[in-house]
């Protein structure tokens, strides 16, 4: 895909991947679609990055996709690409886990997922082109113990994936997994031990690199599609 001009929509642009992946394809030439929760952040951004539009809110809202995809057509006449992104991670052995969180996660990971996918793609059968890309893990593949509820909100975004790129093979439909690996953002920020320390990581990845690897699945030419793109340190084993 030619990416100048294009117009990108990120969820959980504030922070980590998201926001890493909003300045490299800033840098790339595209316009930018960004929402998030915290409403200064999103200021900042547009401040920083020239042409970039936010919306603040809360991606459970069911509303806020159609939200996001009738300001990315309003302010740039055109919707291509949809950074499924936003997430949160909640973690702990059976008898531990904080049950309300988990439930929370669920509704984040899975169905604002599903929301913000479908909407994007409604518009994309509309255009005939576009390229959805959700944001998973490698534990969307994998499982940890003491992260199982996590990776079951990622197995289903996997699952759906995989199931709607086979609907939409043969079209000009794309949809792509970015799977990382640890990745040093926030979403662990409350977490009693970093998960680096935990799993004996000294090197996580950092969001600019799995940034780089989305723009690398965009990059490819028309006839390629990366259904899946799994990116871990070196010192990770799972």
């Amino acid at each position: 895909m030619e990416l100048a001009n294009r117009t990108a929509l990120i969820t959980g642009a504030t922070a980590g991947i998201g926001l890493a992946t909003a300045e490299a394809l800033h840098q790339a030439g595209m316009r930018l679609v960004l929402t998030g929760r915290r409403p200064e952040r999103i200021a900042e951004l547009e401040q920083r990055l020239p042409g970039a539009v936010g919306l603040a809110g809360d991606i459970t809202d069911a509303g806020l996709p159609q939200q996001l995809l009738d300001l990315a057509l309003e302010r740039t006449g055109r919707c291509d690409v949809v950074l499924n992104n936003a997430g949160v991670m909640t973690a702990g052995s059976s008898d531990t886990i904080d049950i309300e969180a988990a439930c929370a996660m669920v509704r984040v990971n899975v169905e604002a997922a599903y929301r913000m996918a479908y909407t994007a793609l409604k518009h994309f059968h509309k255009v005939g082109a576009g390229h959805l890309i959700n944001t998973t893990s490698v534990l969307g593949t994998k499982i940890r113990k003491g992260a199982e509820a996590y990776s079951g909100t990622k197995f289903a975004i996997e699952a759906l994936s995989e199931g709607l790129r086979q609907e939409l093979a043969r079209t000009r439909i794309r949809v792509s997994c970015m799977q990382p690996g640890l990745t040093r953002t926030e979403i662990a920020r409350h977490a009693a031990v970093p998960p680096e320390q935990v799993q004996g990581v000294e090197h996580p990845l950092r969001a600019e690199d799995v940034a780089r690897a989305i723009l690398f699945i965009l990059q490819q030419p028309e006839y390629v599609t990366v259904p899946q793109l799994m990116l871990l340190s070196t010192e990770q084993e799972v």
